[in-house]
């Protein structure tokens, strides 16, 4: 699996799922429901995908993040 991700869209990712997680776990905000849920799941695939370094969305359109790549 190659990368396609830079480093400043990773570290966005994993900014957005923290803020996710904060938002489903730590405010009354998504308390319970789909909210709560689906906050968690859009947090998790942000956090694998920054991890990984790759992102399946950018394969199937042929976006590349980064310079090294």
């Amino acid at each position: 699996m190659t990368r396609n991700m830079g480093t400043i869209d990773r570290a966005v990712r994993i900014v957005a799922a923290v803020t996710l997680l904060f938002i489903a776990f730590g405010t009354g905000f998504a308390a319970s429901g789909v909210l709560h849920w689906g906050a968690i799941v859009i947090a998790g695939v942000l956090a694998i995908t920054a991890v990984l370094g790759n992102c399946p969305l950018y394969s199937v359109i042929g976006l590349k993040a980064c310079r090294k790549c």
